[in-house]
């Protein structure tokens, strides 16, 4: 891989991975939204252009074209909050996603990678157990399952090798949804005692820097046509991860299990098997949970002052 396109490159994980492939020696075009770039380093072979997620067919006009080897598909509206449960809007990102395949291969790219995530197979898991209710937030779920499968086929009509690495939970300084770590950490800094389940479901986390590098590595050495878990390889309990989270954030508080009810699925631990992404591209996370959280602590804390 010697160029990239990456599309939401001003958001979180897009950033990083932009950061991570210009540190590598890859020339990247960012593509953002709106022309917010607050999250983009000023570097060189750094290009960005501007372009919205319902105009990527646009996208071959505002690129020259067999400029760039690699296409990383990062823009997705709506992945945090109560956008998730928005069916219209999902739908719309699957088909918003398959557009970013055509215009990868129009503009002369071998490879397409796209964010997908674990709730992929958790989505799947809850749709198809007898008697269950699924709650809104697998709609997002939904939505990305149902771009992996068109892509999937669309793919192999117009001949481009597709990968599909899949998040479990990314975390880390510059994310500010209101997901589990943050809510979490920002409840500490207040110095209130934070509330969960009982925290038995199977779950990980992975630090963004590691995040980054697992899509430089997947981007390279991955196989077309394959599906990379991207994880810490320390899956287990989510209480495990949140009592290791006390001990590095808040010792002084007092974490509380069981006052809320769980209602998601518990997938086993062999659905966050990471091998086969070490085995073929070398990755391997790096950075502990109670590391990771410190640093995110840190960076939430300077926020707040």
């Amino acid at each position: 891989m010697k160029s990239a396109i990456v599309t939401g490159a001003n958001g979180f994980v897009g950033s990083a991975v932009v950061r991570e492939l210009l540190d590598n020696g890859v020339r990247v075009c960012a593509v953002v939204h709106r022309d917010h770039r607050d999250n983009l380093p000023e570097r060189e072979g750094l290009t960005v252009v501007s372009c919205g997620l319902e105009q990527m067919p646009r996208l071959p006009e505002l690129i020259e074209k067999d400029t760039y080897d690699t296409f990383y598909h990062f823009a997705w509206a709506g992945s945090a909050g109560p956008a998730r449960a928005d069916t219209r809007l999902q739908l719309d990102n699957a088909q918003w996603t398959v557009e970013a395949l055509r215009s990868a291969k129009a503009l002369g790219c071998s490879r397409f990678l796209c964010a997908g995530t674990i709730m992929e197979h958790e989505t799947t898991a809850a749709a198809y157990a007898q008697g269950n209710r699924p709650g809104l937030g697998y709609i997002y779920g939904g939505g990305k399952l149902i771009a992996h499968v068109m892509c999937m086929s669309v793919a192999a009509q117009i001949g481009i090798d597709l990968v599909w690495p899949e998040i479990t939970n990314a975390y880390g300084p510059g994310e500010r949804s209101p997901r589990l770590v943050n809510t979490t950490i920002q409840k500490c800094i207040r110095g209130e005692a934070p509330q969960f389940t009982a925290g038995t479901q199977n779950y990980d986390f992975v630090y963004i820097d590691d995040v980054a590098r697992a899509f430089r590595l997947i981007g390279e050495k991955g196989k077309p046509f394959h599906e990379y878990l991207i994880g810490s390889s320390t899956a287990r309990p989510l209480k495990e991860f949140l009592l290791e989270m006390q001990a590095a954030v808040a010792p002084e508080l007092a974490f509380q299990f069981g006052d809320i009810p769980f209602t998601g699925i518990d997938l086993p631990l062999t659905k966050f098997d990471c091998s086969q992404t070490e085995a073929d591209t070398g990755f391997k996370a790096e950075i502990s949970f109670a590391e990771g959280c410190r640093r995110t602590f840190d960076w939430w804390k300077e926020l707040a002052e």
